[in-house]
């Protein structure tokens, strides 16, 4: 069993002595981990690092084995990382994200490609924090969480829509609220599409789509505590650690 396919390298952990074992976002073939021999030598692990763009050929004798992979970069996005806190930030939060809520071996190409978009921008802290929104509004989707926001839960209007159902993920309009209202979520514009969003609705958009993925995703996956490295992001962020 082998294929070649392009990827977004989510975490390396230790194999042994020499080896290492990667997780890789994969356009193709979905979430694949594998061993890569020799993958901690001085030549190859300066290649291994989480947010790398891998050109990766995996090979087992049998579909379900780990199997191992050979890999060449691609591109590093070490630099843009590194360059201020919130890019690390961010690229931890998206490599955790992804390693943690998708299965393995399913193909997503449409989340892939929004993935693969996102960490491209690392360092553009300008549009960085928007496309970050669309990127976890892509991941609940993704994992069955879609948000629902096309129109009132309740009355079915598509008017005045500024409320999200913690229960259903659907959109409640003002007037459908009524005494729930202090039960509902918060649904800014920018959850909607509409208009580019300031930094502080951004931020309150993230706190929506936080609680579904801490108190939807996460348990439908096995009660799994969501990655800390989601809630430093978003802190750096609304403390306004915005632009250098």
């Amino acid at each position: 069993m082998d294929w070649r396919d392009e990827g977004i390298l989510l975490n390396v952990r230790r194999h042994g002595e020499t080896s290492a074992i990667i997780d890789v976002f994969t356009a193709l073939h979905g979430r694949h981990a594998g061993i890569v021999r020799g993958g901690v030598s001085r030549k190859i692990a300066p290649i291994l690092q989480p947010g790398a763009q891998l050109d990766v050929s995996w090979r087992a004798r049998l579909e379900d084995h780990l199997g191992t992979y050979t890999v060449e970069p691609l591109r590093s996005r070490a630099a843009a990382a590194l360059a201020d806190r919130l890019s690390l930030a961010g690229l931890n939060a998206v490599t955790a994200l992804l390693g943690f809520a998708l299965p393995e071996r399913e193909a997503n190409p449409q989340l892939y490609k929004i993935s693969e978009q996102l960490l491209d921008l690392l360092g553009q802290n300008e549009v960085w924090p928007l496309a970050y929104l669309r990127f976890e509004i892509a991941l609940l989707e993704a994992t069955g969480m879609g948000l629902d926001l096309r129109a009132c839960a309740v009355t079915g209007t598509n008017e005045n829509l500024c409320y999200i159902s913690p229960r259903t993920g659907r959109a409640v309009s003002e007037q459908a609220a009524g005494p729930w209202v202090s039960k509902l979520l918060p649904l800014p514009p920018i959850l909607k599409g509409e208009g580019p969003g300031s930094d502080a609705e951004i931020a309150q958009a993230l706190q929506t789509t936080g609680y579904f993925l801490n108190e939807k995703l996460a348990p439908n996956i096995g009660n799994r505590k969501l990655p800390s490295a989601r809630g430093r992001y978003v802190d750096l962020f609304e403390r306004g650690i915005i632009r250098p």
